[in-house]
């Protein structure tokens, strides 16, 4: 995929975004950060968006490709539950085993950037400070709790 493709793919989401998204408490992704690179989120966002509205599923290992080939330490790619779960948008997982549409383990699948993911709660709370997060992280040696990859 091409650097014209990603702002091309990026402003149909934005476009979405502010027509249907916005007002259901979802949450916009940056295309990208303060330094001016693309962000993680975004590119995955952008990946899985990739025609559409005829998006296709898109394995995990796919999403990682993809995402090395302007973050090459990037060891395993978590955005896709991420963006799902804590942001809203309406993504599909083979591994959680979401009911719409069978994908396959390790799978993920836009479905539309017209509603919001079926359990995403918009009001609930963000989250811990900055500084106990960073405490946390520490406590766990910079591995995710869940699924056990390693930070950076």
């Amino acid at each position: 995929m091409t650097e014209q493709e990603i702002y091309e793919i990026y402003k149909i989401i934005s476009e979405n975004y502010e027509k249907y998204l916005k007002d259901l408490g979802v949450k916009q992704v940056n295309l990208k950060d303060k330094s001016g690179s693309f962000t993680k989120d975004a590119l995955v966002l952008v990946y899985l968006a990739k025609d559409y509205p005829n998006t296709k599923a898109v394995s995990k290992q796919e999403l990682t490709e993809f995402v090395r080939k302007i973050y090459p330490e990037v060891s395993d790619v978590q955005q896709a539950r991420h963006l799902s779960k804590q942001k809203g948008y309406n993504i599909i997982s083979g591994t959680r085993g979401d009911i719409n549409e069978k994908i396959g383990a390790g799978f993920y699948k836009l479905l539309d950037l017209k509603s919001a993911y079926p359990s995403y709660k918009p009001d609930r709370r963000e989250g811990i400070e900055a500084e106990d997060f960073e405490e946390l992280k520490k406590a766990y040696n910079y591995k995710c709790a869940s699924c056990g990859s390693i930070e950076g």
